[in-house]
């Protein structure tokens, strides 16, 4: 396969698919990209744990084991702090709420789903970035659009999870907000290509942003060395100890976390720093490798593009 094709094109369908869910928030007042792909970035976390409780179901099925993390459980009501009625745990699974009339979605979603959110914020590595998250989507009416759009657009597989957000994400103007920088996949490609990640590295962006850099790597190491996870201990290291992001923008941790869990690793180190006012990363910075074991460092003074987004 050409390097140079790393990310599969959403062409066709899909692509229309995907514009139309984008061209929703746009008519229906939301004009700001990032606030656009925050938003989205929340519907799909919600969407990923309806998807996650159906495989915990099939496995406990399967092995006659209960479910070991019940996200959602039977005959249990989620009664948030400071309301007087609970709502019965199920019918805040993507799977039911998808169905319901406009204002009832909008109030299950805004008032029951979202503070379902902060609380399993400290659940896991992608979850802690959810503990500020609040439904901003206007109305009840682009609500149910943004819902029906995502649950049309096929997702089955990683492959296709990644490349459909990574397609949101080039939404996002090359000049964002705050001096926030995308940078282009050509450039990104070829510094992964000059780093060449192997599989027992440990790599760290310090301005990671929408974690482009760190999913590269990770996508060279399945690429380039596709055996290499089939071994337990390796596939520890990639999903839970080989990948660290920093950022000091609350919600480009989330859109990374995101891309990161839509790109199949499950447990990096993505979090708040400010890498240049931080005296622990200023060797880091400055030779762009750790001392020791191997560690590779994507830095901002080799490779500067306004921030390695």
């Amino acid at each position: 396969m050409d390097r140079l094709k790393w990310v599969a094109m959403v062409t066709g369908e899909l692509k229309r698919q995907i514009d139309a869910v984008w061209n929703d928030f746009w008519s229906g007042g939301m004009a700001n990209p990032l606030a656009v792909i925050e938003q989205l970035t929340y519907l799909l976390f919600i969407k990923a744990l309806d998807e996650q409780q159906t495989l915990a179901e099939n496995k406990a099925n399967r092995t006659g084991e209960p479910i070991e993390d019940d996200i959602f459980p039977e005959g249990e009501e989620f009664r948030p702090e400071g309301r007087a009625e609970g709502r019965a745990y199920r019918d805040l699974r993507w799977s039911r709420f998808k169905n319901l009339p406009p204002a009832e979605m909008f109030d299950v979603v805004e008032n029951y789903v979202f503070p379902l959110l902060q609380v399993r914020a400290g659940q896991s590595t992608h979850a802690k970035h959810m503990r500020d998250a609040r439904l901003a989507i206007p109305t009840a009416r682009l609500l149910q659009k943004a819902v029906d759009g995502l649950d049309a657009v096929p997702m089955a597989d990683r492959d296709t999870k990644g490349d459909v957000y990574e397609y949101m994400l080039s939404k996002i103007a090359s000049a964002g907000q705050n001096g926030q920088f995308r940078t282009p996949r050509h450039i990104l490609q070829l510094m992964v290509e000059m780093m060449a990640p192997q599989p027992d590295d440990v790599i760290c962006d310090p301005a990671s942003g929408t974690c482009g850099f760190l999913i590269g790597a990770g996508e060279h190491i399945r690429r380039e060395h596709p055996s290499a996870l089939n071994r337990s201990s390796m596939s520890r290291h990639f999903h839970n100890g080989m990948f660290s992001g920093y950022d000091s923008d609350p919600t480009m941790l989330r859109i990374g976390s995101m891309n990161m869990q839509l790109h199949g690793v499950q447990n990096p180190d993505i979090s708040h720093r400010d890498s240049l006012s931080d005296p622990s990363l200023t060797g880091v910075l400055r030779f762009g490798r750790s001392v020791g074991a191997r560690g590779l460092v994507f830095p901002l003074h080799r490779f500067w593009g306004g921030g390695t987004r």
